[in-house]
């Protein structure tokens, strides 16, 4: 087996999930991964795939996936065993605050002389207060580290120094903090590969299908990405990958995008090896109509065949949608119009009308598209227990007129569990109606070890408590779930199960605040609820698969990954 020169490592949100009762709630209904957050950010396999192609040997190890998958999994025996010149672990999400820095503590503990380098969005902002941990040696901030990675490796196995290296916060051997100036921001993606060939060729290089997998129920579901952009031209107050964000905290003036014949190689490559959907992260308008107009051209030409779902941030009209059902005669549609109330809308940064949104979804629908999802959440500017329940009323109206269709689906989903780092409103937060309970790193590690989401959160708003975010999201869930009862798109059977656990999930919250309130968050009779915390996590507010389109197993993809693989990318399926 050869021997990696980087070990990237995936930890939980929190690395102690199998021991404590948390009851974490519905933060990852609308989300591929589970509450641990096991799903690793996508930039890993870019940062893979360039340093493999530039001879540095890398592999992936997602920990969370395999402590989650295997409760007697011992992580400090597996990370005793690795050898490498660094390992490097991310933390682009908040909240993996705490599993990030003690499986950092950990590999540190058992290789202190392997240098742990850390990056992502979330240790980009809090850069400064990282590096002082023990066990961190190295932050590479930004939001494209693939060079600055390239020339950190190659300083560390040849001695040199790193006071030059862009985006490269340090310690020198006297455990002094230094921060190299963030100069490293690409301007265009055509220089960084989305290769799905390399986690193929590295399942067999380290003979570990467990380690690369990007999520639990991966193996059934292998839905794939994309990627558009880095940056962003929006500026929703609570997001920290806004364009606010980028230009304030990582470095980005503009938006970076991929070309679009590159774009569409990469889907032609994703679709080489595996026949499931491919979501396009960014909507393909956001650099201009030339843009979107090049894409479809690429991809009708490439003739893309399997589901391709396609992210809206603004109105579509029907032009729009016919050129997209040209060229993909398999698409789906996502958006987050977030509120129902326009006002709520337009205080989070969003200002389109409700007839706008109902325009979109007509042409959509009358252009081949196979399915239509909105998200909405609970959590924002002048939204009220009362506006969050309105939403509810809202799309029964909606269904009432596409429902019969069936290809419509809402969901909805709470801004949790935290203000992310970098946004407006969580640099400016009295000024967006926020009140945040938690600013530094060490802080929301903490809390992350709190015994329910509601103490986790960060943040309440003027017109919510944190009591009133909790019980109007469990409320508009089941709401949401009986109008998808009503109107076919769901069974009876799945809405008793969602709607068995919302319930049971209202109880549990209760049970939790209760003991609390009489003995701490730290009692040992919130041990005692850990089954049913962990049962009440997942699908409390709608069933997870209802998430799902279309897509083979992986295991039924065998045949067209290892043709793929022994052809040089030359598939016998077409794309």
């Amino acid at each position: 087996m050869t021997k990696p020169d980087l070990i990237l490592l995936h930890a939980p949100s929190n690395y102690d999930f199998r021991e404590h009762a948390i009851m974490y709630g519905p933060i990852s209904d609308v989300i591929p991964s589970t509450p641990v957050f096991e799903m690793y950010p996508i930039g890993l396999v870019s940062i893979g795939a360039y340093l493999e192609n530039n001879g540095v040997h890398t592999r992936i190890i997602n920990i969370a996936n395999r402590m989650l998958k295997d409760p007697k999994f011992d992580v400090e025996r597996f990370v005793k065993r690795l050898s490498t010149s660094a390992f490097g672990i991310d933390l682009h999400w908040l909240p993996h605050a705490h599993g990030s820095l003690e499986l950092a503590r950990i590999v540190k503990s058992l290789h202190p002389s392997t240098p742990v380098i850390m990056g992502g969005l979330s240790a980009s902002y809090f850069h400064r207060e990282l590096i002082t941990y023990p066990q961190v040696d190295f932050v590479v901030r930004g939001d494209s580290t693939e060079i600055p990675m390239l020339q950190l490796i190659e300083r560390i196995k040849s001695g040199e120094p790193v006071d030059d290296i862009p985006n490269l916060s340090w310690k020198d051997r006297d455990g002094v903090a230094h921060h190299n100036p963030l100069t490293w921001v690409p301007l265009s993606l055509d220089e960084i590969p989305l290769d799905y060939a390399y986690p193929v060729k590295s399942v067999l290089k380290y003979r570990d299908l467990a380690g690369i997998t990007p999520f639990s129920n991966w193996m059934r579901y292998p839905i794939t990405c994309a990627i558009t952009c880095r940056g962003c031209n929006y500026n929703c107050v609570t997001c920290g990958g806004s364009s606010y964000a980028y230009e304030n905290s990582f470095g980005r003036a503009k938006t970076a995008y991929r070309s679009p014949q590159l774009l569409a190689n990469d889907i032609v490559s994703i679709q080489r090896y595996l026949n499931g959907p491919v979501f396009v992260v960014g909507d393909i308008r956001q650099p201009g109509e030339t843009y979107a107009e090049e894409l479809l051209w690429a991809m009708d030409t490439a003739k893309v065949r399997a589901p391709i779902v396609l992210e809206l941030f603004a109105p579509a009209g029907s032009d729009f949608f016919k050129r997209v059902n040209r060229a993909i005669p398999n698409y789906n549609i996502q958006w987050s119009p977030d509120s129902t109330d326009e006002e709520v809308r337009r205080a989070f940064g969003k200002g389109y009308s409700n007839r706008e949104i109902e325009n979109t979804i007509q042409s959509a629908l009358e252009n081949g598209c196979k399915r239509f999802d909105l998200f909405f959440m609970v959590g924002l500017p002048k939204q009220t227990y009362r506006s969050v329940m309105e939403n509810a009323a809202y799309l029964r109206a909606l269904l009432g007129e596409f429902g019969r269709q069936r290809r419509v689906l809402p969901f909805i989903s709470p801004l949790a569990p935290f203000v992310d780092p970098a946004s407006k409103a969580f640099e400016n937060p009295e000024k967006y109606g926020y009140r945040l309970s938690y600013r530094t790193l060490e802080e929301h590690r903490k809390v992350l070890q709190s015994p329910s989401w509601k103490y986790m959160l960060n943040y309440e708003t003027e017109w919510m408590t944190k009591d009133e975010i909790v019980m109007s999201t469990y409320e508009a869930g089941l709401a949401f779930n009986q109008l998808k009862l009503e109107n076919g798109l769901i069974t009876p059977k799945v809405a008793a199960g969602v709607e068995a656990r919302a319930r049971g999930a209202i109880d549990l919250m209760k049970t939790i605040d209760r003991i609390v309130k009489e003995h701490g968050p730290e009692s040992e009779e919130i041990m005692s609820l850990k089954q049913a915390a962990d049962e009440l996590s997942s699908s409390s507010i709608c069933q997870k698969k209802e998430l799902h389109w279309p897509a083979s197993s992986f295991m039924r993809n065998a045949p067209r990954i290892l043709w793929a693989f022994a052809t040089g990318g030359e598939s016998r399926y077409g794309a």
